[in-house]
């Protein structure tokens, strides 16, 4: 676990993660919030689905890259955000299932890059989880911007 270099960063996620459009839109919920590592949780519903019944990777995608942006944003300066520079996703499962928790991480924090990854479970309706997704990628410090 690394040292926030904000004291008040679990506030400051809920605030811009709540200020995210495409969270409301997805009803996504915060799950947990440390340093260097956020939980991120939304139902798979129809409206995120494709054709054959599953939840659509797309979900997977965006709830680990949030996930991911936010732990790296729970270790940087109140003043500062951060913005994707890349993500790769690895896909293990098909997404079945009531909801998917994407659980983000910071690999190594730096200065102005920092690399993250997120597992992405899908949970059933008894509270079992599968694995769905892995994705690794890197974040950028956007100086002011937090």
């Amino acid at each position: 676990m690394s040292t926030p270099r904000d004291p008040g960063y679990a506030d400051r996620v809920r605030r811009l993660f709540a200020a995210q459009g495409m969270m409301g839109t997805l009803g996504a919920s915060l799950c947990d919030i440390a340093p260097g590592a956020v939980s991120v949780r939304a139902p798979i519903t129809w409206a995120v689905s494709q054709q054959h019944g599953f939840g659509h990777a797309g979900l997977a995608w965006t709830l680990g890259d949030t996930a991911a942006g936010f732990a790296a944003q729970s270790l940087m300066a109140a003043t500062d955000g951060v913005l994707t520079v890349e993500m790769k996703i690895n896909l293990l499962a098909p997404t079945r299932g009531t909801a998917l928790i994407a659980r983000g991480r910071v690999e190594r924090a730096g200065r102005r890059l920092s690399v993250v990854r997120a597992d992405v479970v899908a949970v059933d309706a008894e509270g079992g989880e599968t694995a769905v997704a892995i994705l690794l990628g890197t974040m950028m410090c956007m100086e002011g911007m937090g």
